[in-house]
């Protein structure tokens, strides 16, 4: 069954990873979840992988969500769009519709309603919600500064050391949480993450493969293919091309 795939368009990198985490863990029916942050990346992925829907920011570089909109409905792609800006001026929302918009929602906004919201949209009514409630109930506090750490400074060179520090535990208490919560240790977990943002950067065909390597927090080129290799199965040149 065809899993509907998401597309989230936001400059601000810790809105748009946030949303792309909550939703990840929160939305097992979506599909793939691709990121862009400005308006001219928003279209290449939308020519792209054709998402079916798209959570789109207004005030943008190089392109404003405004402008991603009238290209995109003009050659006919334009995914069902949900706007999330901080603007509540009337002017935005009236233009939001008018180009097709199917809602206009204010930030700061709560990760759940958006995923409400799209469930709505998109007529999801089989949900795995014992699933969704289990990851609520026995979401762990230390574990979820851990994570929100890691997605802040990913591309340095982390540490399960300077992470415990950071959320006052030990070091081996954090390893522990990781196992329980995770299910996967730190490096394995730090890993998968940098190597979600790799794929990202890998569609920017002006970086080398050892560019993509440092901007995601790896110090050696071929740890890095080594890495992304045993995750995605895949060699980042393999992955490149194919994608």
């Amino acid at each position: 069954m065809h899993k509907p795939k998401l597309l989230i368009v936001d400059d601000e990198a810790k809105i748009r990873n946030g949303i792309f985490t909550y939703i990840s863990h929160n939305a097992t029916w979506l599909g793939e979840i691709y990121q862009a942050e400005n308006g001219e990346e928003a279209l290449h992925m939308i020519y792209q992988y054709e998402p079916d829907i798209m959570l789109l920011d207004v005030q943008m570089p190089v392109k404003d969500g405004f402008d991603v909109m009238e290209e995109a409905v003009r050659s006919g792609v334009c995914p069902k769009t949900i706007i999330l800006t901080g603007h509540d001026e009337f002017k935005y929302a009236q233009k939001a519709l008018r180009l097709g918009a199917v809602d206009y929602i204010l930030k700061p906004c709560r990760p759940g309603d958006i995923v409400q919201k799209m469930k709505e949209l998109l007529s999801i009514t089989e949900v795995e919600e014992p699933d969704v409630m289990k990851y609520r109930e026995e979401a762990n506090p230390i574990i979820e500064a851990a994570k929100k750490y890691i997605m802040d400074h990913y591309d340095q060179g982390l540490s399960l050391a300077e992470v415990a520090d950071k959320v006052k535990v030990t070091p081996p208490y954090l390893s522990t949480l990781f196992t329980k919560y995770e299910n996967c240790g730190f490096i394995d977990y730090l890993n998968q993450f940098r190597v979600e943002r790799a794929k990202m950067f890998l569609h920017d065909y002006g970086l080398k493969t050892y560019e993509v390597a440092y901007k995601v927090g790896f110090q050696d080129e071929k740890y890095f293919s080594r890495v992304f290799k045993r995750i995605t199965g895949k060699s980042p040149s393999e992955y490149r091309k194919i994608n």
